[in-house]
């Protein structure tokens, strides 16, 4: 390699994502070097990583975490900086190139919003960005010339498969989900499902929050938002198929019938280093398909009766305005309420029902009004769970 390193700014480096992004950074020749690593917790695998990386600044963002730490294994030209508001102001420097937004949850809009006012590239893994704010956000990276390259598989499936056409020739664009382990499960089933159950995915090796919302098909719910504001496509467009494989990641359909399918095994690697790397390709860590080998692939509509998150995403989707911002508040506080044992498994969606019915809609909400929003769906939640 001749030109010089890019630099990732990597936000979450500890998570699913986080790790995939360094392996996407070790193997690519010189492409791509570390200015800056976060975590919130595992500051033990932070400082592993600043070791191998030998990144310009880390970030613990946990400040109570941090100084109970011994942080003298640190490289010595890796500068420690302590609590979020670091991230916002380290984001925007003008030696990073690319900002790798893989924060989960309401946690990672900051440091996004940051980087977008900064005009970057934002690889964009933290799809509750666009859930919460899309609107928003979209008009923010106009703005200030910034670019949102999606790193989720199924949206950057569907980002290279409108390439193969104009905007205006796109009849739809389908979603695909695994349909997470209780794809065969009855009502009364899911109604009895434990954490433990929830937490083992039979495709993808995700966060516990991330594995929750793909049982729920929540996942495919905020999906379904991300996608109307990150492609601009009416609500009425986005449909949702279980391709239980997770081989074909999405797919485009034109007008005159053509259907362009992105297709490679589930790993995560592969659409982390496009949103980096576009509009270029170069060989990368991911795994290949191998059609020596004798398989099939299955394609089931959706049952909304057993999965009513998909409903919910919908309704988000049309409405848009305020229902976003409290959909993924309250999905997020009764995910953790789940997983705290605090709930049933078909609670989730319900706890997220009460909060849309009750909320005050706003078509056209200020980033204050949301961030309030998010607040009030996480306090309603709890205050249905003690009434309920």
């Amino acid at each position: 390699m001749t030109a010089a390193p890019q630099n990732v700014a990597l936000l979450g480096a500890t998570g699913s994502i986080g790790r995939s992004t360094l392996d996407v950074i070790a193997a690519s020749a010189g492409r791509y070097q570390c200015y800056l690593l976060t975590a919130h917790q595992k500051l033990d695998e932070l400082a592993a990583a600043a070791r191998q990386f030998v990144p310009r600044y880390v970030v613990a963002t946990d400040a109570e975490a941090a100084a109970s730490r011994d942080w003298s294994d640190l490289p010595a030209d890796t500068e420690l900086r302590i609590g979020p508001d670091a991230i916002a102001e380290l984001v925007a420097h003008d030696d990073v190139d690319i900002v790798v937004a893989a924060i989960v949850g309401r946690a990672g809009l900051e440091g996004t919003w940051a980087a977008l006012e900064a005009g970057k590239r934002v690889a964009l893994a933290n799809k509750e960005t666009l859930v919460l704010a899309g609107g928003l956000a979209m008009r923010l990276a106009a703005e200030r010339n910034a670019q949102i390259l999606p790193v989720d598989s199924e949206h950057s499936a569907i980002f290279q498969a409108l390439q193969a056409g104009k905007s205006n020739e796109v009849a739809r664009i389908i979603l695909t989900a695994s349909g997470g382990p209780f794809r065969h499960h009855t009502l009364e089933q899911l109604e009895q499902v434990t954490t433990a159950e929830a937490l083992n995915h039979p495709t993808w090796k995700m966060g516990p929050k991330i594995t929750i919302d793909s049982a729920t098909m929540m996942n495919k719910a905020l999906e379904v938002i991300e996608a109307r504001w990150l492609f601009d496509m009416p609500a009425e467009k986005i449909d949702v198929v279980v391709h239980p494989q997770s081989v074909v990641h999405s797919l485009v359909e034109y007008v005159d019938g053509s259907v362009m399918a992105q297709l490679s095994p589930p790993d995560m690697k592969l659409p982390i280093q496009y949103a980096m790397s576009y509009p270029e390709r170069f060989p990368g860590p991911a795994r290949r398909l191998d059609f020596t080998i004798a398989s099939a692939w299955e394609f089931q509509p959706p049952d909304f009766d057993r999965f009513p998150a998909l409903l919910l995403g919908k309704e988000a989707a049309e409405r848009g305005g305020t229902t976003g911002a409290v959909l993924n508040a309250a999905n997020e506080a009764a995910v953790q309420s789940f997983l705290d044992g605090e709930i049933s498994f078909t609670d989730i969606s319900r706890a997220c029902r009460a909060a849309l019915d009750s909320h005050d809609f706003d078509p056209n909400p200020t980033i204050d009004q949301l961030l309030a929003l998010d607040a009030w769906a996480r306090r309603e939640v709890s205050a249905w769970i003690t009434c309920c």
